[in-house]
């Protein structure tokens, strides 16, 4: 019995020595216990143990499930001597699982160590830490960063409420500059009945006070824009018709030139012509006012000036086109005229000369589409016909041409917006359309289409803001293109209220 017992007594402390040893073996494969004091910020006061089996690893599933993590819309906050989490290199701390660990033996053992590392990183540094990347970092990285470069929304780093925080973002926001959309559709269109299907002729203008005079056949009508009322001005009898019809820039005098060669000044307000004078032997198809001068292009070749303080017809002329004179723009500052004729000439006169003191040659087809540049003095416009289909702009301080780019069609008109640096053409064969360019880069804003023929008439409202445009189709459309002086997205006075398509005789 006693040896029984003795090697019983052995046999219990081999079992026991073996016992010791695999509990040392096991101590040291084991990673040591983490505990977190309860006060530590922004972290849970939970006492990690290290995973004894596989298990367990559904345990750890839950743990490091993202669902169960702090929500991204709560604020978070930081102070200067609190690192942030979302800009910090934590992947210098080394945390990530390595690929050999000098104590793991086996498969098992490294999932182990994995998972105690992926705990202890989020214990620490929070559920969303990054995973370690193997990169060169620069010996000056510093791993806490006390300025945060994520790219969540600033409410929900901030200490302020979601509300305050849009309110006081809201007030300080700068604010950034949108492409301005121009509207693709007229707003309103008028029917025009006997307008025109002649490249030559300029039948459509519209006053400083917001009417609109319009040539139909042998009669002038008058449209108030603030009112869309319809008066009948004038009517030539059948033996003339309407070629050609200007403003005076006070507002209350309308030009007319007619077919045969005459020019008529009418008072609107009372609708009662006051002057009748003479001098072209043909169609009267271009005029341009300059203060109480009155400068008419005919048919006839010739532009006669013409004084309306003197009983004269006029008082000089002006030679040097050898076609129909198509094109009359004054400059702002009315010193220059610009002509452009039939002969694809376009001529510069100053107010005295009866000769061209510039002459541009480089069109190829008619030049009737001028336009003098109101923001920079000296900037002259033109566009030529068919043939010619481009717009050309040149410095007549310098004589010289600044640019030219073909536009693709016929060029009937351009006209600069004085609110903006930007212009309109307007185009016939073979497009039919309206533009509107940013000048200088000439970067097309919009094509505008509608017109079924030529676009032959344009002219823009007093606020510099809509332009309405007449085509041998026998419409006027209005179109919305150009903003206002101060920007602001205010109706004009015009009222846009007034939509639909009316007749306008």
């Amino acid at each position: 019995m006693s040896t029984t017992w003795g090697h019983l007594g052995e046999s219990e402390r081999r079992v026991g020595s073996d016992q010791d040893e695999r509990q040392l073996r096991s101590q040291q494969l084991q990673p040591p216990r983490l505990y977190i004091p309860p006060t530590m910020p922004s972290a849970p006061s939970v006492v990690f143990d290290t995973p004894q089996k596989p298990s367990d690893q559904a345990h750890i599933s839950r743990m490091i499930n993202p669902s169960s993590t702090r929500s991204p819309s709560k604020p978070i906050y930081s102070d200067r001597f609190i690192p942030s989490r979302s800009g910090s290199n934590f992947s210098l701390f080394g945390l990530s699982p390595s690929d050999k660990h000098p104590s793991a033996e086996g498969k098992d053992d490294v999932s182990y160590f994995a998972a105690y590392n992926s705990l202890l990183r989020t214990a620490l540094f929070g559920p969303d830490t990054p995973d370690r990347k193997e990169e060169t970092f620069s010996a000056s990285r510093n791993i806490f960063r006390y300025k945060s470069e994520t790219k969540r929304p600033l409410h929900s780093i901030t200490p302020l409420g979601f509300e305050e925080d849009e309110a006081a973002l809201t007030a300080n926001r700068v604010p950034v500059k949108v492409p301005r959309k121009v509207p693709r559709s007229p707003y309103k269109v008028l029917d025009a009945p006997a307008l025109q299907d002649d490249f030559y002729l300029n039948l459509v203008d519209w006053s400083p006070h917001n009417v609109l005079a319009v040539g139909l056949g042998n009669c002038v009508y008058l449209w108030n824009a603030c009112s869309s009322k319809v008066t009948k001005l004038c009517d030539l009898g059948i033996d003339d018709s309407v070629c050609s019809v200007h403003w005076a820039q006070p507002g209350a005098h309308l030009a007319v030139g007619t077919n045969n060669g005459k020019l008529q000044v009418w008072d609107t307000s009372f609708c009662k012509r006051i002057r009748t004078m003479e001098g072209h032997r043909l169609r009267v198809s271009a005029l341009a006012w300059s203060s109480s001068l009155l400068s008419s292009g005919s048919r006839d070749k010739s532009i006669l000036q013409r004084d309306i303080r003197v009983p004269e017809d006029f008082v000089s002329k002006l030679t040097g086109h050898r076609s129909e004179v198509c094109g009359l723009k004054w400059s702002h500052d009315n010193h220059e005229l610009a002509s452009g004729g039939n002969d694809n000439r376009l001529f510069v006169w100053n107010q005295h000369s009866t000769q061209p003191v510039l002459k541009y040659c480089e069109h190829t087809a008619a030049v009737k589409a001028i336009a003098w540049s109101p923001h920079l003095h000296g900037l002259l416009a033109s566009g030529g016909g068919t043939a010619d289909r481009s717009i050309c702009f040149w410095n007549t301080s310098t004589n010289s041409q600044l640019s030219r780019i073909d536009t693709g069609s016929q060029v009937c008109n351009l006209v600069w917006s004085k609110n903006v640096n930007e212009l309109v053409s307007t185009h016939g064969y073979s497009q039919n359309q309206i533009n509107v360019w940013r000048y200088p880069s000439m970067s097309k804003l919009a094509a505008l289409t509608g017109h079924t023929c030529r676009v032959l008439y344009l002219a823009v409202s007093p606020d510099g803001q809509t332009i309405v445009t007449g085509a041998g189709d026998e419409t006027l459309r209005f179109w919305n293109v150009f903003p206002s002086l101060k920007s602001q997205n205010s109706n004009s006075e015009m009222g846009l209220s007034f939509l639909g398509r009316t007749v306008i005789r």
